[in-house]
């Protein structure tokens, strides 16, 4: 059986580089036989200079796609088989440019004439052959991968294959243990406890149940691994506060910070609530992307009790 039958689409770079190395095989006989020395890698950067002219490497380099060094060694290897030259410019004698030589100009329009014509035919002979037009596949995959890269693809299905394995449940009394503790730890790394901190971690059924409120635990393999809270406000602004939240370092990238989210402005709208209200401190990068993801808008001026506040949100129920 084909590797690539067994190994399926996670091979897809291996079997690019494969295809690309028999193309590249079969480019330097095809030098060969039009009788031109000519490596297949320069092929970029001496047709630039066969269509425009002379440039600074750095021009070549934007042009090709290609970082700097890797056109200055191209650069140095077309130059000693002279077909190209480098020379300071009139203008500044620092600014290096590079063109062809008599030599490189000849092997261009031959090439152009000749070479290129020919291998043209030869892959319009093989699209009318194949089913799909890989030229046009070719173009759409690197417009679709600039739009959002193979990695991020990858690291988002993780996501949300993992994220499946986790369970958003209700608080229940065996769970302020991992409350307390999933939150001091978060705290304890970038602040320190602070007196708010201690009324809501230790008294979670006094402060925040009993006066309206509602707490979720995240779940992973039954473990409990993330929690929030939606705390009753006595304000006329908001109708809660979503506060509390924490993850395990050691589960993150599982997306529990959104389901969790999801949960707390879910219950929120079946509540009937129209604002609601969070504090946090622009350190917590992640945190702070997250809120905006959840809805969330940076506002000012409601008084808090935490020092470490110094971004205050709010989610519009309304506009959702």
């Amino acid at each position: 059986m084909n590797l690539f039958e067994k190994t399926g689409k996670m091979a897809l770079g291996s079997r690019l580089r494969l295809l690309t190395a028999k193309v590249t095989e079969d480019a330097s006989k095809i030098y060969d036989l039009y009788q031109v020395e000519f490596s297949p890698k320069w092929f970029p950067v001496f047709f630039i200079l066969a269509e425009d002219g002379e440039k600074t490497i750095t021009q070549i380099a934007e042009d090709i796609g290609h970082s700097q060094p890797s056109v200055t060694k191209i650069v140095k290897e077309i130059t000693t088989a002279g077909l190209v030259k480098n020379q300071l410019t009139s203008k500044d004698k620092r600014r290096n440019v590079v063109g062809l030589t008599e030599k490189g100009a000849a092997v261009a329009e031959e090439m152009i004439k000749g070479q290129c014509a020919d291998i043209d035919v030869a892959i319009d002979g093989i699209m009318a052959e194949a089913k799909h037009n890989l030229w046009e596949a070719i173009a759409e995959w690197e417009f679709l991968l600039d739009q959002k890269s193979m990695f991020k693809r990858v690291q988002d299905q993780k996501k949300l294959r993992e994220s499946k394995d986790v369970q958003i449940v209700d608080y229940e009394p065996k769970y302020q243990s991992a409350f307390k503790s999933l939150n001091e730890e978060w705290i304890s790394t970038y602040f320190e406890m602070e007196e708010a901190d201690y009324k809501a971690l230790d008294h979670p059924k006094e402060y925040i149940l009993d006066k309206g409120g509602k707490i979720w635990v995240a779940l992973y393999q039954n473990e409990p691994v993330g929690v929030c809270a939606l705390i009753k406000m006595d304000d006329p602004n908001f109708d809660f506060e979503m506060a509390k939240m924490a993850v395990s370092p050691n589960v993150q990238g599982k997306s529990i910070g959104w389901l969790l989210g999801q949960a707390v402005v879910e219950h929120a709208k079946k509540a009937g609530a129209s604002k609601i209200y969070l504090e946090s401190n622009t350190i917590l990068k992640p945190a702070i992307n997250l809120y905006y993801k959840l809805g969330f808008q940076k506002i000012a001026g409601h008084a808090t009790p935490y020092k470490r506040c110094n971004i205050q949100m709010e989610l519009d129920l309304n506009q959702q």
